[in-house]
Parts: C-alpha cells; sequence; structure tokens
C-alpha cells in the first residue's frame, strides 16, 4: 500500500488552484483558455499533474485516504476482454461487446460515467483532440468504444455524449464509429475487473473515484496498450492503434516505424529501439555486402568470357 504525505499535498494542490484561477485577469492567450474551462476541471487537470510529485514525497508515514483505496489502475497487458457480456447503446439497443471487435479493426476503449465533474470530461476532450491530429478515422480504421461504468446512467445520457463528441471531432461520417454503452452492475463489474480499472464512490464529495487512462485493444478484443493520464500525443495515439490493428490498418510508413520503436511504459509513449535499429543496420548492412559480391562476380565472369572470346 502506498503511504505519504496524501492530504496536506491535496490540501496545497486546492490552494494553489484557487491562486491559479486568481490569475485570470492577465490576458495572456493561456489564460483565456482556462478561463474558458470550468473551475472544477481546470482543478482536476493540476491535480492530476501535481499528484505523483505527493507519491514521490519524502517520509511517507500517512496512509492515502480510504475512499481512494481500490481507485486504482491495475494493468493486464494482453488480457481478454469478456465479449458476451451485453450493454445498452446510445439508442437504448441492448449490445454484445464483442460487437465491436468483429470489423477487423483495432478499438479505443475509455471507462469514464458521463455525468463526471472532474475528470471525464477533460479526458474524452483530450482523447478527441488527439484523434483529429491524426488520419485514422473511427468507422473506417477503428472504432471508439466508451462504456459508463456508472449503473445508474442510461441511453439517453450517452446519446448525449456521443452527440457532444462527435460535434467535436468534426470529421464527416465519423459518428458510426462512436459506440457508448451503459450497463448493469454486474457487466460493469465483469468489464472493470478484466481491463485493471478499479474505482469507488466517495460519499464525502458524491462522486467516483478512478484513474484515468484509455485503452487500446486489438480485433480478437486483447489489451494491447494503457495510454494513461490526460495527454495523449496523437503519434503515440496512431502507433498505439497501427499496432493493435497488427499490420490490418496504417500505411507503409507506420509499419516500418513500429519495427524501430517499442512502447516505454513508464514514458506513455514509443521510442527508438536501439537495439532494433543496429539490427536492422546490421541486416542492410549485410545485403548491401552480399549485392556487391554478386556485382564484382559478375564482372569477374564477363571479363573471363571477354578474355577467352579474345584469345
Amino acid at each position: 500500500m502506498r503511504t505519504g504525505t496524501y492530504m496536506p499535498f491535496t490540501n496545497a494542490c486546492q490552494a494553489l488552484c484557487s491562486w491559479l484561477l486568481a490569475l485570470g485577469s492577465r490576458e495572456t492567450r493561456a489564460g483565456q483558455e482556462l478561463r474558458a474551462k470550468s473551475q472544477e476541471h481546470f482543478c482536476a487537470v493540476v491535480l492530476l499533474l501535481l499528484c505523483p510529485l505527493a507519491l514521490c514525497a519524502a517520509d511517507r508515514t500517512e496512509p492515502l485516504p480510504n475512499e481512494l483505496q481500490g481507485a486504482e489502475l491495475i494493468e493486464k497487458p494482453d488480457a481478454q476482454l469478456p465479449l458476451e457480456l451485453e450493454f445498452l447503446d446510445e439508442t437504448g439497443a441492448k449490445v454484445a461487446l464483442g460487437s465491436f471487435f468483429q470489423q477487423k479493426r483495432p478499438v479505443l476503449m475509455a471507462l469514464v460515467y458521463f455525468e463526471c465533474p472532474m475528470l471525464c470530461t477533460p479526458l474524452l476532450n483530450s482523447m478527441i483532440e488527439s484523434m483529429k491530429q491524426i488520419t485514422l478515422t473511427p468507422g473506417k480504421d477503428y472504432e471508439v468504444v466508451i462504456v459508463s461504468f456508472d449503473p445508474l446512467e442510461g441511453p439517453a445520457l450517452a446519446a448525449k455524449k456521443k452527440a457532444n463528441l462527435v460535434e467535436a471531432y468534426e470529421r464527416v461520417g465519423a459518428a458510426q464509429g462512436f459506440h457508448l454503452l451503459t450497463g448493469e452492475k454486474t457487466a460493469i463489474a465483469r468489464l472493470t475487473s478484466a481491463m485493471g480499472f478499479g474505482y469507488k464512490w466517495v460519499e464525502r464529495d458524491r462522486m467516483y473515484a478512478h484513474p484515468a487512462t484509455l485503452y487500446v485493444c486489438t480485433p480478437s478484443g486483447r489489451i494491447s496498450r494503457y495510454l494513461k493520464g490526460m495527454v495523449y500525443e496523437p503519434a503515440t495515439l496512431r502507433m498505439a492503434l497501427v499496432e493493435a490493428g497488427q499490420g490490418k490498418i496504417g500505411t507503409v510508413t507506420d509499419q516500418i516505424a513500429g519495427i524501430c520503436y517499442d512502447f516505454d511504459p513508464s514514458k506513455g509513449k514509443y521510442t527508438m529501439s536501439a537495439l532494433k535499429v543496429m539490427r536492422i543496420g546490421g541486416i542492410l548492412t549485410l545485403l548491401f555486402l552480399g549485392v556487391i559480391v554478386l556485382v564484382f562476380r559478375g564482372m569477374r565472369k564477363r571479363r573471363l568470357k571477354l578474355a577467352e572470346a579474345g584469345a
């Protein structure tokens, strides 16, 4: 169990949020953008960025508050999702989770709840902004499946959230690639457990405590990558989708990049693999030397034939 100076740090973060929001009179571009966001969303992002400092603080003697116990992410790479589970889509129709894994395309998933006052909306907005900056399109190259882990939410909320996301995405014809689901408590519990997603209702704050992450899954329903945090680099999202697509989407350049890059979980992005680059360089060097040997052998044979003909 992690321990640390969590509550004092949280109080300090809240004070910092208030101080930063008070700087709204500064006419900077960043300030204008921040003022356009709600106070709750802004504080959520600041807390998310600063909380790792608390977890790394020295003299960890104070345990985390009970309301956060269990609201954590436990990574389960290559875990198989229970595709037989049934949910309701945004139209109220009953659908099997596996129905979104039958198109031989990777699936980008998120576990949220639609009435979340803190992390969920900024998380989905960040996801959309990253999606807008890559050429891969939902419904064509991959599917987007967003599941509410709140059993009290229904299709009406899902439909409203889908409309907002599709409008923000601003790409014609992409609506068919967005699927927002709600379900019963049993189905939700099985899915979240399989994905390593922990959440807990905090009565004091009247909201759920939960991690912020996106899941990139293979067409067969296995977890390929966890994209943690609130900011998703477009290049990382694209490479994760291409990798999960198992060669079925993306360009030749994407496939080559997949050979040279490895995913670094500690950084949450793909980095160039020196070992792979050296191996590829060695193979290319051998091929080049082989071509040179063949060329010289061919030239030698031609000279011998010319010499014999002259004799």
